[in-house]
């Protein structure tokens, strides 16, 4: 492409759009019945760290019908080279363009990459509406965590992929084939995909509303499903994992090995939307694990083994699983890494497995200052839980601690507030006590975040702060912070706000996104490019308050914009679950007790691996 050859010098970073790397998968267009660009709506370095697309990647290429390639949002110094030489947005195996792809299947980790799925339709010179989109060529397809509540894009994307994505999205696919090869319609291809359990067609859902703006109905066209339920890999153990992953020619934010050990979490925090969506828990066996990790490690010549899942020291079979692969990290000089780590399940055994091939910090998540606080969440983690796990990691020679914090969580007081200075006093004492020879002090960084209430949690009723009140926490934070050793960062509160906004809003906001994307709107997720000032006109111009969708409390009886996607957790559950925070009453985990949620009913009377 010699137009690519042109403008490549004149941008950063040009390796993010040359392709060419280690085992990425290139096939003949005419030896295939489907080709599919996989767009990441964010950058080559976010992107080529993202586990779920190195997956589907493999998994649709490991199909001899099927041609897939990777497609990233190019970072603005390349956007502008390609509109001004008017180059369209392309694959980067083939260097095709993407409007010639059957498929534009899109993830959709964050909601703040809104803007840039739109930039990336309009770069590929695809319509950004559905309605636009005669025919089936070019059909837009998303999964991932926001199609949870994937309303405010309805007027966008086609199809959405509800759970996880390994047999459903092959499913669609050969129906889609199936449909282009016999001359369906769009519209009789969209119909008899609603069929396909975990696919959501928006165009068969009418949302009908009440004057003061809540929903009043949404009612299903056509004979569809009234309710669309997650599609769930059953076996886990058995699920699809490739021998090889593309390993990038640059470098990304994570650069290593990843090995999923288990899926779900027995734990119920009752802000994580994660820890609901993917219930119930499915472990692969430790012999899976161990061979999966070093298979890849040998293919990619990666030097860190990361085993990620939502808590990985929550494994029944974590201490066998680090054993194995102590032995081969050691011989190899790779590191191995646990990136998901409870306090209360975090031992002198696993620190020195992990120390012996790895020198690290460490790092947890209290995400509240006070065990009052931290019970409204169902953490589920004493301070004496904190303590100890920090006292066995400077024991152990660890030189430094980061913790994790929000502001924000429903019935937050200032004295909570001022748990977490207080917390990280205590672990610099424990430091003290424990570190005798202190040549170097400790280093313990504290980040605070703004809690955003989401989808399918116990908080999807509650009210979020405003940036006004988010920015006052922070800054009586910042006063109580200064600590010897300690330091401390805050997330930005108009990027939290905006995240509320779209995390829980319905397809009227498409409205807005399209408002605020032709003003300029893009890497949203980026401090340099983030408008808040921009996203305000557009709401404004389009007639929508935000501050509805963000800050204000919703009741038990409200029709819910995502009321017709369920990921198998009951509202019953949900609620029960609220009722329980606002007293401060605790729930166990799914180890000691089966709560009777509903997400066991997936596995079809199989048993929940928790």
């Amino acid at each position: 492409m010699d137009t690519l050859k042109t403008i490549l010098p004149n941008v950063r970073k040009p390796a993010r759009y040359s392709g060419g790397e280690y085992a990425a998968v290139i096939k003949n267009k005419a030896d295939v019945l489907l080709s599919i660009a996989f767009c990441f709506p964010d950058t080559y370095e976010i992107g080529m760290s993202h586990l779920g697309l190195k997956l589907l990647y493999s998994l649709w290429n490991a199909e001899d019908w099927i041609r897939c390639e990777r497609v990233f949002t190019p970072w603005p110094d390349m956007e502008a080279e390609m509109r001004r030489t008017g180059l369209p947005l392309y694959a980067l195996e083939s260097k095709d363009f993407v409007r010639d792809f059957d498929i534009i299947a899109f993830t959709l980790q964050y909601e703040l990459c809104y803007s840039n799925v739109l930039n990336m339709l309009d770069l590929a010179g695809i319509p950004l509406y559905c309605k636009d989109r005669e025919g089936l060529h070019n059909l837009v397809v998303a999964g991932g965590p926001c199609t949870y509540n994937p309303e405010p894009l309805v007027d966008f994307i086609d199809v959405f992929i509800i759970g996880e994505g390994e047999e459903v999205n092959l499913e669609l696919y050969r129906l889609y084939v199936e449909a282009r090869d016999n001359g369906w319609s769009k519209h009789d291809f969209l119909r008899k995909a609603a069929d396909i359990p975990g696919v959501y067609v928006p165009l068969f859902y009418n949302v009908t509303y009440r004057e003061d703006g809540r929903i009043a109905a949404i009612t299903p066209l056509d004979g569809v499903t009234p309710v669309v339920t997650k599609r769930i890999v059953r076996d886990f153990d058995k699920s699809y994992f490739p021998d090889y992953f593309v390993v990038p020619s640059t470098e990304v934010v994570h650069d290593r090995v990843m090995v999923e050990v288990m899926r779900g979490c027995i734990r119920g925090c009752r802000f994580c939307q994660a820890g609901y969506t993917w219930r119930p828990v499915r472990e692969r066996k430790p012999e899976t694990i161990i061979r999966q990790a070093k298979t890849l490690a040998i293919q990619t010549g990666y030097e860190e083994i990361s085993l990620t899942s939502l808590s990985t020291s929550d494994h029944t079979g974590i201490r066998e699983i680090c054993d194995a692969l102590s032995e081969f990290c050691k011989e190899r000089k790779i590191s191995l890494a646990l990136p998901s780590q409870r306090a209360d399940s975090f031992t002198p055994e696993l620190f020195e497995q992990l120390r012996q091939v790895r020198q690290t910090g460490l790092t947890f998540a209290p995400e509240a200052g006070t065990q009052r606080l931290r019970d409204v969440i169902n953490k589920n983690i004493l301070e004496d839980d904190i303590m100890h796990a920090c006292e066995i990691a400077f024991t152990g020679g660890a030189g430094s601690v980061k913790l994790y914090f929000m502001a924000g969580l429903p019935t937050e007081t200032d004295d909570d507030l001022a748990g977490i200075p207080d917390l990280s006093k205590k672990i610099g004492w424990i430091w003290r006590r424990c570190t005798p020879n202190r040549a170097r002090g400790v280093k313990i960084s504290v980040s605070v975040a703004g809690f955003v209430p989401k989808p399918h949690t116990p908080f999807q009723w509650a009210a979020q702060d405003t940036p006004a009140e988010f920015r006052r926490k922070y800054m009586l934070l910042r006063e109580q912070m200064k600590i010897k050793n300690v330091t401390y960062n805050w997330h930005e509160p108009d990027v939290s706000f905006l995240e509320g906004v779209f995390a829980r809003g319905d397809r009227r906001l498409g409205a807005a996104l399209v408002s605020a994307w032709r003003k300029g709107c893009k890497f949203d997720a980026w401090n340099e490019y983030f408008r808040i000032d921009l996203w305000r006109e557009a709401f404004a111009e389009t007639g929508i308050d935000p501050t509805w969708y963000a800050n204000r409390e919703r009741t038990r009886d409200e029709v819910l914009p995502w009321e017709h996607l369920s990921c198998g957790v009951t509202k019953a559950y949900l609620w029960r679950e609220y009722e329980q925070a606002k007293a401060g009453i605790t729930t166990p985990d799914c180890r000691t007790q089966c709560t009777g949620c509903g997400a066991v009913s997936l596995l079809m009377g199989g048993a929940c691996h928790a």
